[in-house]
């Protein structure tokens, strides 16, 4: 049986765990592999799928799109306060999320680049600010609805309000039956439930995993937590 401490696995099993969805998003909008590596060269294929995906070339979507793949550059460093302010030297002139998104938040780009804006937000702990620029994505693709849902719930967490972390996580697992995180989100809401003391909801939603998404890669780490509740 796995002790409290032990629970820092969870962020082992995140990684950045919206890294790790854009990535897979683009898997989703272009058909990729399943278990391609995630990398600077997915990250600059995420740019790509969005003008694939909208099949549009509004200018603001092409502006972002292009601001958006600069500043990923320092995001895919960890350099995440100069991604949110972007950086102006005589050699290097970066635009940053938070402006991308005051220009040109409305284009499918640019309210991709909230999603990157909320999550360096919450890389810094400033968990109010991520909260609020997560709640506004107003896109059209659900698998970054279901990011910004997690998002949120990934601050309540954060917060100690696992209630709420619960609620948000559910709603992530319920935008899309497509979305390939759905039982990270569903192992989340067990975790936080094991720790709100409620074990039959967490039995519950653990065993749906297994049942629902019996190939996942987050189905191995299911057992460990059901030992908990059992």
């Amino acid at each position: 049986m796995l002790t409290k401490n032990k629970k820092i696995s969870r962020k082992e099993i995140k990684q950045d765990s919206l890294v790790t969805f854009y990535y897979k998003a683009v898997k989703f909008i272009e058909d990729q592999k399943k278990n391609l590596l995630i990398g600077v060269g997915a990250i600059a294929l995420i740019v790509i799928g969005i003008l694939i995906f909208t099949s549009r070339r509004a200018k603001s979507n092409e502006i972002a799109s292009a601001d958006l793949l600069q500043v990923l550059q320092l995001y895919n460093q960890g350099a995440f306060q100069d991604a949110i302010d972007g950086k102006q030297t005589q050699t290097v002139k970066i635009k940053g999320l938070k402006r991308i998104v005051e220009e040109n938040g409305s284009s499918e780009a640019g309210e991709t680049a909230k999603i990157y804006l909320a999550n360096s937000y919450y890389n810094l702990k400033q968990y109010d600010n991520a909260m609020k620029v997560y709640d506004s994505y107003g896109g059209s693709i659900d698998h970054l609805k279901g990011a910004a849902y997690a998002g949120q719930a990934a601050c309540y967490e954060a917060k100690n309000d696992l209630q709420k972390a619960v609620d948000y996580y559910l709603k992530a697992s319920k935008v899309s039956s497509a979305n390939v995180l759905n039982p990270y989100y569903l192992l989340n809401v067990g975790i936080n439930d094991i720790d709100l003391g409620k074990n039959d909801d967490a039995k519950e939603v653990l065993k749906s995993i297994k049942k629902d998404y019996p190939k996942s890669d987050y189905v191995a780490q299911v057992d460990r937590y059901l030992s908990q509740v059992e």
